[in-house]
């Protein structure tokens, strides 16, 4: 494996677990749970494992163009119109009282 593959193998899992867990805040912390479930969708596009399977099914693959692309814009739609973080802050206190009453 060349360093460009390993690089591109990385910033795919590595974006793709960012963009899930976007998806993830969204779904349960957010107003609107048909939106995180998007982006939970659309984060699977940047796994390795999934861009094999899809390249082994049909032959083609996604071109990183268009993962930049739509990177961007699910940045710009969590970031700007989604208010993450926001709904970080909520599920960070949501998660402080669980601990607080199991573990205290």
């Amino acid at each position: 494996m060349t360093g460009k593959e390993l690089l591109f193998k990385a910033g795919g899992w590595f974006f793709g677990v960012l963009f899930l867990l976007i998806g993830l805040i969204n779904i349960f912390w957010g107003n609107d749970p048909v939106f995180g479930a998007g982006i939970a969708v659309l984060s699977f596009l940047y796994l390795p494992l999934v861009n094999s399977l899809i390249k082994e099914k049909t032959g083609f693959r996604i071109h990183i163009a268009i993962k930049i692309v739509l990177g961007l814009f699910i940045l710009w739609a969590a970031l700007g119109v989604g208010e993450l973080f926001d709904k970080t802050e909520m599920m960070l206190r949501d998660l402080a009282h669980l601990y607080e009453r199991f573990f205290k």
